[in-house]
């Protein structure tokens, strides 16, 4: 297919329990940036959390719908439909609706680094299992969402976090291995992981993250 189209309001929303949002790169089979639109459902709602992506991503938010208000290191900026607000990265960074239905898209990339795909958006309904400490239903789940996107390392790895939490040492290391093998730098992570903690001493861990970890 040489084109794919969709209206925002086609795609399904996923709500992880911050603001809802709508898959867009997934949606549209994007690989070569990161693309996402978060909604603020009431005025006041925060749409983007307060983050700075230091040493990471250049985002780019187009205002869709709507009028949001910006925090950009200090600074209030009011941006209504239709506006581009673009942060570097170290900046730190919030927005909140101004008007109910305001939708944000977010473009967002690393400056110098081909984008890694991760898959986050896909394990974002998990979330809230894994916060809660239900690490064995976060898994179950969770492996039948990695049979139908296999290629997201992200969500290989998160997979293998809760596994290892669950009391499940051999499909933690199984996807965990796989997770290394589509993006080398989760074995870094995976190294300094306090939820690898109870697989720490395994063999097959120790290979994957090297006499290091």
């Amino acid at each position: 297919m040489s084109h794919r189209m969709a209206h925002l309001d086609e795609f399904d929303v996923i709500d992880d329990g911050r603001a809802p949002f709508r898959p867009v790169r997934h949606h549209l089979g994007i690989t070569a940036f990161g693309a996402n639109a978060f909604t603020g459902r009431q005025a006041g709602d925060r749409i983007i959390n307060k983050h700075d992506e230091a040493g990471e991503h250049e985002e780019l938010y187009l205002v869709h719908r709507g009028r949001a208000r910006f925090q950009l290191d200090g600074d209030q900026v009011i941006a209504p439909a239709g506006t581009l607000v673009f942060a570097r990265p170290g900046v730190t960074r919030a927005a909140f609706a101004e008007e109910p239905e305001t939708t944000i898209v977010v473009f967002g990339g690393q400056p110098g680094e081909p984008y890694e795909v991760g898959g986050w958006e896909i394990w974002a309904p998990l979330n809230a299992l894994y916060d809660a400490g239900n690490y064995a239903e976060a898994a179950d789940r969770g492996r039948a969402v990695i049979e139908a996107n296999p290629e997201y390392p992200g969500a290989l790895y998160n997979l293998a976090c809760c596994e290892s939490l669950a009391g499940r040492p051999a499909d933690a290391i199984a996807h965990l291995r796989m997770a290394i093998e589509r993006g080398e730098r989760y074995r870094s992570f995976a190294a300094g992981d306090s939820d690898f903690d109870p697989i720490r001493e395994e063999p097959g861990f120790a290979e994957l993250v090297g006499a290091g970890g």
